[in-house]
């Protein structure tokens, strides 16, 4: 099979992909070296598979948030809410504690999950892939639970919520 390569220019590449909405998921871990938290955020998390039941996302290799989530072997995705930009912020910035001004409890695998999240799933990592300049995470999903409420969605560098469209 021929794979066909193309030299896209990486900023349109962005500002064309961008026109897709995402939703945005803090991934959080404890770093086994410290016991502390530690996350990212991606927009990439997606259900995979129902049986067995996984989850994917895509981090970018450079991160270095991930290797210390990684080396744990697990984490909690939450799903942010509408009103959670500042989290996602927080979450986002190259800091040593960046849940220093995030709310958050233990979950079930003891890993945290952010206060006020829509949804949070535990998960234990199965595997990665090679995704290009990402890897592909595929993990395994050990327990999950959801409330009500508008997710926070990412478009065009912008946050924003979800609005339902009248049925005609």
């Amino acid at each position: 099979m021929t794979v066909m390569q193309h030299d896209v220019p990486g900023r349109h590449y962005r500002d064309v992909m961008g026109h897709l909405p995402t939703g945005v998921v803090a991934v959080g871990g404890l770093d086994p070296r410290t016991g502390r938290p530690v996350g990212l955020v991606v927009g990439t998390f997606q259900s995979l598979s129902l049986k067995p039941a996984l989850v994917s996302f895509s981090v970018a290799r450079t991160s270095g948030s991930w290797p210390r989530v990684r080396a744990g072997g697990r984490f909690t995705a939450s799903v942010l809410s509408a009103r959670q930009h500042r989290v996602c912020r927080a979450l986002s910035r190259k800091a040593e504690d960046k849940f220093a001004a995030v709310d958050w409890t233990a979950s079930g695998n003891g890993c945290p999950r952010i206060t006020g999240a829509l949804a949070w799933i535990d998960c234990e990592i199965r595997e990665e892939l090679d995704g290009g300049d990402h890897l592909i995470v595929i993990a395994s999903v050990g327990d999950l639970a959801a409330e009500p409420g508008e997710p926070l969605v990412f478009h065009q560098g912008r946050f924003g919520g979800y609005r339902e469209i009248g049925t005609a």
